[in-house]
């Protein structure tokens, strides 16, 4: 019998997310994946001095890494100079690599709520009553601000980004493990985004996910496709979450619970049986 894998399970069991418990999730699939990993919880902070001893690092809910970004970019070096395994790869272009895909998906006219960072681009913005304006390093709507369109000219720019503010109908994420759809949620009312119901995507919603999972290119790992519906019944990208995406997996059936740990289990065994890229 082959010798179990050990896995590191990188979470803040103690991040205080408003109206949820992010903890309960770690806790739940953690219980899952003992079945075929030897697993060990840690906090953020202490994964760089523990991973040696550990066959893969799986980040989850970790919390937004601003407020340990020293420490996060010296456990990416180590793990990097180490060829340490981490789940998801660091590989990944969108929020792990900043808000920079925003600025590119709009460039390559992607359907993305479009986004500047130069008072330049201004005229690609559309009008709108307000607009977003949110740092370049942000998360959880941190530092996040809406002002006039007759304000924009007098931001400082250089480590911000503006968008219009959309008037959507509601809010829809997509989560897949590797390349392959698992569940979608919606939040109905806009003024209570957290408040996630069952969605039963389409075939065009799924084909609107597929193309950010697509651009991406991560081999393995969870990801989140976060939209919007707007007024006129398209779909806006808002967010593409691959660092640490919370899964609201206590919303979902059972029986999606279970295909869910089911995936994410076969997917680490893909992970860790995989070649490493050279």
């Amino acid at each position: 019998m082959p010798d179990r894998r050990r896995v590191l399970f990188v979470t803040d069991l103690a991040y205080p997310a408003r109206g949820r418990r992010y903890c309960d999730e770690d806790i739940f699939l953690t219980s899952r994946l003992r079945d075929d990993f030897d697993i060990a919880l840690c906090h953020p902070l202490d994964a760089a001095a523990m991973m040696d001893a550990f066959d893969v690092v799986v980040v989850r809910n970790s919390g937004p890494v601003l407020h340990y970004q020293k420490e996060y970019d010296a456990f990416r070096e180590q793990a990097t100079a180490c060829g340490t395994r981490i789940y998801n790869p660091l590989s990944g272009r969108g929020d792990m690599a900043g808000k920079q895909y925003l600025l590119d998906l709009t460039a390559a006219g992607y359907p993305v709520i479009p986004t500047i960072d130069q008072p330049r681009d201004l005229h690609l913005l559309p009008e709108a009553g307000q607009y977003a304006v949110k740092p370049k390093a942000g998360a959880d709507s941190i530092g996040l601000a809406f002002v006039p369109r007759e304000q924009l000219g007098g931001l400082a720019y250089g480590d911000i980004l503006v968008q219009p503010r959309i008037d959507f109908r509601y809010e829809v994420s997509f989560y897949y493990v590797d390349d392959a759809f698992q569940y979608a949620l919606h939040a109905p009312d806009p003024e209570r985004r957290w408040v996630l119901e069952p969605y039963e995507p389409a075939e065009a919603d799924l084909a609107f996910a597929r193309r950010f999972i697509d651009w991406n290119t991560l081999d393995h790992g969870i990801q989140r496709v976060d939209a919007c519906r707007t007024r006129e019944g398209e779909l806006l990208l808002v967010e593409l979450e691959d660092l640490n995406p919370y899964l609201s997996l206590d919303l979902v059936s059972d029986r999606t619970r279970d295909s869910f740990v089911a995936s994410m289990t076969a997917s680490l065994h893909r992970f860790l049986d995989a070649r490493p890229r050279t």
